[in-house]
């Protein structure tokens, strides 16, 4: 997957789930789902950084479960 992917999920339309409250006050973990443009479904976790800026973790293809909590956009 390219890089290029992963922010056309994150600055698409995506859902984005909070998944565990960090160790430093504004620095969470979060999981974005989304479809790329050449449509691929991804997951993205990241954290969210002060500023608005974002971490990438990880990213891979959507599992079964995170495709349906996407579709009930």
């Amino acid at each position: 997957m390219l890089p290029s992917e992963v922010e056309e999920v994150l600055t698409g339309k995506c859902r984005i789930f909070k998944r565990e409250s960090g160790n430093v006050e504004g620095e969470d973990l979060y999981n974005a789902i989304g479809k790329t443009k050449g449509g691929r479904y991804l997951s993205v976790f990241f954290i969210r950084k002060l500023g608005n800026k974002a971490l990438i973790i990880t990213a891979r293809e959507m599992n079964k479960r995170e495709h349906g909590r996407y579709e009930k956009k």
